[in-house]
């Protein structure tokens, strides 16, 4: 009897835990629109795949452990197309799912146990930063900060993803900024703190756009690099994300099948490809011919708008791509485009995932702005990822390579195999300015055609090839073969595939 009396107190604890923040706060909730934690978990893991730990977890503070069903955070383990994952989901009805000492405990166990034994960790935040009066006084200090070592320490043993919905401050934000991919909803707002206290702190009313909102992370921070329109399709992007990782840095990532129709109309390219050199193409168009049909899977597209990174498919085989968009400035690299690729090079290289670059640039932006942003720092971060880079890399220059733009994008040695497309152009700088300095003749003075079209013989891909520079001249629509053919070449087969993660202590965010 006694057994039984403890097994329906257990039951009746476990039943309380689940009704989170109460029937009025989760009804509020669908009035809204918006997905409670545990419609998020569901729509995140496999069906009936999660295992939960911590269910009875509370506030420390006696007075609110019956308030508090599992002090605000849904924490354990599941399956994500049948591999295991850590989860944490804040809970937003319990207190705003504020960080407290129980709930640090929940995640840091989750977080522990993915780097230990190799599982993806995945957060998915709303919350209203620290609890108060918790953290308050020297002993809530004492109590909640500073007792973790490892919270923020980033060594890339496995994939980090984070979710920013509604309202994500404090710890939503931070798990965001320490994440290898990180979504979130439009409509939300991510940042430090509230808008209250920033009023507060500044004496002055802040707009919830202008302080977090997804447009300020999509263009101008970068700290975000997926935007979608709802919950549902904030899961769907994690669970895409996830299909191109591996569990860990000591595995590859997951091999697929070919997707129908891919490698089919190659000659596309050539439609895509202008012929008149000064003339801009878009390089996604370009791109999504020469990966796998549907597979590519685009980060920060808003940001650093002149470059373009992203996961793909290369025969089912898992494939970095970075290339420069001449749609966008004519491909030239701004501070912004070199942060996107590093932070990318990083991600692939930490990761096992081989990189293809497809370089079209003029050169780097120039200017008082670039200065200003801090361009010669930015340029010597990229070319330092570079040449950190350990797993299989392939160029392929599809068209322009000027100056330091060109090593940066993997020219020279600065990988595995690089090859050109027959209309390559290659120098330190482009013609017309070269014309102009050399021969001291701008457009339309007497002789500059002629000068100038001597310049532009040079440029041209022959002599970088005939040297062995190039190790090959390519017709565009072989790219796609090519780099099957190459990358199988170059997998790194003394090391069963893994590169060396020279990277993986690189800062997530700066």
């Amino acid at each position: 009897m006694a057994h039984e009396a403890l097994l329906d107190d257990l039951d009746r604890r476990r039943l309380k835990s689940t009704a989170m923040g109460g029937e009025k706060k989760l009804a509020k909730r669908r009035e809204g629109g918006q997905l409670n934690a545990q419609e998020r978990l569901d729509a995140l893991v496999d069906r009936e795949s999660f295992f939960e730990m911590g269910l009875l977890g509370a506030s420390s503070i006696e007075a609110e452990k019956d308030t508090t069903p599992r002090d605000g955070k849904l924490t354990g383990f599941a399956k994500i197309e049948g591999r295991d994952v850590g989860v944490v989901v804040n809970d937003f009805t319990v207190k705003g799912a504020s960080t407290s000492g129980t709930n640090s405990k929940k995640m840091g166990y989750i977080r522990k146990v993915c780097i230990d034994r190799g599982l993806p960790f995945v957060h998915i935040g709303e919350s209203t930063g620290a609890r108060l009066p918790d953290a308050m006084g020297s002993k809530g200090m004492g109590t909640l900060l500073g007792n973790d070592v490892s919270q923020f320490r980033r060594m890339r043993e496995v994939p980090y993803v984070a979710a920013a919905l509604d309202t994500s401050f404090g710890s939503s934000a931070w798990l965001c900024c320490c994440s290898d991919f990180a979504v979130m909803r439009k409509g939300s707002i991510m940042s430090v703190s509230s808008p209250r206290l920033v009023s507060m702190a500044i004496g002055e009313k802040i707009d919830l756009e202008e302080l977090g909102g997804w447009r300020l992370h999509a263009e101008q921070t970068g700290l975000i690099d997926h935007f979608v329109d709802t919950d549902e399709e904030a899961m769907h992007a994690i669970r895409a994300f996830l299909s191109y990782m591996p569990s860990h840095n000591g595995e590859l990532p997951p091999a697929a099948g070919t997707s129908e129709g891919s490698g089919e109309c190659q000659e596309r390219i050539l439609d895509i490809l202008p012929e008149k050199r000064t003339q801009v193409y878009n390089m996604k168009k370009i791109i999504d011919v020469i990966v796998d049909v549907g597979s590519f899977f685009e980060l920060k597209p808003r940001f650093g708008k002149s470059a373009v990174v992203g996961l793909a498919r290369l025969d089912g085989k898992v494939t970095g791509i970075v290339a420069n968009n001449p749609q966008v400035g004519g491909g030239a690299l701004s501070a912004e485009a070199c942060r996107k690729i590093i932070d990318f090079t990083v991600l692939c290289d930490s990761f096992n995932i081989p990189i293809v670059r497809l370089m079209d640039t003029p050169g780097f932006v120039v200017g008082m702005d670039a200065e200003r942003r801090g361009a010669p720092g930015h340029i010597m971060n990229f070319m330092n990822a570079t040449c950190l880079t350990t797993v299989p890399q392939i160029t392929v220059i599809c068209r322009k390579a000027y100056g330091r733009a060109y090593v940066a994008m993997g020219g020279g040695a600065h990988n595995d195999t690089m090859v050109a497309w027959p209309m390559a152009e290659v120098s330190f700088m482009d013609p017309v300015f070269a014309t102009s300095i050399v021969h001291n003749k701008t457009s339309g003075d007497e002789g500059f055609e002629d000068a100038l079209a001597h310049i532009q013989k040079d440029l041209e891909i022959w002599d970088m090839a005939r040297i062995f520079s190039a190790h090959d001249v390519i017709k565009p629509q072989e790219t796609r073969a090519y780099l099957i053919r190459m990358l199988d070449i170059q997998r790194r087969r003394r090391s069963n595939g893994l590169g060396q993660h020279l990277m993986r202590t690189w800062p997530t965010s700066y």
